[in-house]
């Protein structure tokens, strides 16, 4: 396992990290029982994997609860995110609907010590916006908050996860923008590399980290997801339509004979790709059991692509059609 400085913080961070979200809710076709979940989070500390991201709201602090109980007395040895910004307190969490937002002080200092308390811990390495939306990065209020937070010790740096889909390129780059933050989390993967291509070159200028979450395109690329799969109503990539996933698959048969030519997997080579990236700290690839941990893990040791290879997909992917981005509304 290789291990990268997160942006303008100290903190190392494996190329692999575990994100912690399929643990927490059953979203992704399967649900995970605690004692497997365990056994997963103990497999990927010994695979080398020591950043751990995850959220209060996944599955109402059950990820951050597993995630301190196997990881206590070990606080030092391992690198700790979570985010925050839902209220889930007195909503039922139906679906994939978003919940009520804030980040607001108080309920920034409310939703930070009851993860501290979860994950048993009396700091956290990186706490996050989990989606949040441009009117709320734009509130100075609450990176000043962020900052006497870390002079407490209570934090050590801050994360913007944008979303829940693709896209939110302003708020990506206008986070960019604040003192403390040291990464930007976003869909991204060599399907779908926009915005991610723009959020990277301002990363790199502002010293800023990029986390990768769907780096396997909801499964198309570990060949997990067909045309004709049928996916259930409750999983989280059934907003990935049919039509979509067969021009997916089409996009994957012209990469296919470069990862070919180096040996590699459609999978390894493209989490390869990500990581062949300046700015790119740690991918964070959508993992169900312990197989899969030790399989993305091994994709991490410091071979990257070359620069003719990654030439080639850079032009291949500008001769794919655009896609929608989402974006705040703004008033």
């Amino acid at each position: 396992m290789k291990y990268k400085t997160l942006g303008k913080s100290e903190i190392k961070v494996s190329e692999i990290g575990f994100g912690a979200w399929t643990i927490g809710l059953d979203w992704w076709g399967k649900k995970i029982e605690e004692d497997e979940a365990k056994r997963m989070l103990k497999k990927a500390y010994d695979v080398g994997i020591n950043f751990f991201e995850t959220a209060d709201m996944y599955g109402k602090g059950i990820s951050e609860k597993m995630i301190g109980e196997v990881f206590k007395g070990m606080r030092k040895e391992v690198v700790i995110s979570t985010k925050y910004g839902y209220d889930f307190s007195n909503v039922e969490q139906i679906g994939h609907t978003e919940l009520p937002q804030s980040f607001e002080p108080e309920f920034t200092r409310k939703a930070l010590n009851a993860s501290l308390e979860r994950l048993q811990t009396d700091y956290l390495d990186i706490y996050g916006m989990h989606n949040p939306k441009l009117n709320h990065i734009r509130n100075n209020v609450t990176f000043e908050l962020y900052d006497k937070l870390i002079q407490e010790g209570k934090i050590k740096t801050t994360q913007v996860a944008l979303g829940p889909a693709i896209g939110w390129t302003q708020e990506g780059s206008e986070a960019m923008d604040k003192k403390n933050v040291a990464a930007i989390q976003t869909v991204y993967n060599i399907l779908e590399q926009t915005p991610g291509n723009e959020l990277i070159v301002k990363a790199e200028k502002q010293n800023v980290g990029i986390l990768v979450r769907v780096p396997d395109a909801s499964g198309i690329l570990t060949g997990k997801v067909k045309a004709e799969t049928v996916i259930p109503s409750n999983d989280h990539r059934k907003d990935r339509k049919q039509e979509w996933r067969q021009e997916a698959l089409r996009k994957v048969e012209q990469l296919r004979p470069i990862a070919e030519r180096n040996g590699l997997s459609i999978i390894e080579f493209a989490i390869k790709f990500i990581l062949s990236k300046k700015s790119m700290a740690s991918v964070l690839p959508t993992v169900v059991s312990v197989e899969e941990i030790e399989s993305f893990a091994s994709i991490s040791d410091g071979k990257y692509l070359n620069s003719s290879d990654m030439k080639e997909i850079d032009d291949l992917y500008n001769t794919w059609p655009s896609y929608e981005l989402k974006t705040s509304e703004v008033n």
